[in-house]
């Protein structure tokens, strides 16, 4: 079996990173057709406004399968966030959730970030216990009604 491998994010990922976390969030929680356009603005903003120095996509491939993604990108001056952190079922349990996640927050280390944050919903499970197995901490949740489900939002933070 051909090795799964990292390589950057390209723009020729658009579209598929849009359609699969649409697809997948509308299968696992019922989102609308609301979730794929943030997923759209987030990559137009990566597109037009990431700085390569210190912000960077990866997207997870296993000869001409995509099969997850992962983004780092500045938050602030010192904080960076991960976004678009994304595995297909068919991928999931060979420990590629925990390579994306590491690959990740070795840039933001290495990129002198002193911490990092994300933003996820209560609702994945294994999203969130991977974070906590990495030193991640849940710094808040609250009940929110978005893109038209009632799901419980949390914001994860992580120090250096």
């Amino acid at each position: 079996m051909t090795q799964i491998i990292l390589r950057p994010y390209s723009r020729t990922d658009r579209d598929w990173l849009v359609s699969q976390h649409a697809q997948l969030y509308a299968e696992a929680e019922g989102v609308d057709d609301t979730f794929g356009p943030l997923v759209h603005r987030i990559l137009d903003a990566f597109d037009q406004n990431h700085d390569l120095a210190c912000e960077a996509g990866w997207i997870a491939q296993q000869g001409m399968q995509r099969l997850g993604s992962i983004f780092c990108v500045r938050a602030d001056a010192c904080t960076a966030k991960l976004r678009l952190f994304l595995t297909l079922p068919q991928a999931r349990g060979q420990g590629l959730g925990q390579r994306l996640l590491s690959t990740c927050m070795h840039y933001a280390r290495d990129r002198d970030y002193a911490g990092m944050e994300l933003w996820t919903h209560a609702s994945h499970a294994a999203a969130c216990a991977l974070y906590a197995r990495n030193g991640w901490v849940c710094a808040g949740s609250k009940p929110v009604r978005s893109f038209g489900v009632d799901l419980v939002e949390q914001r994860w933070v992580y120090t250096f």
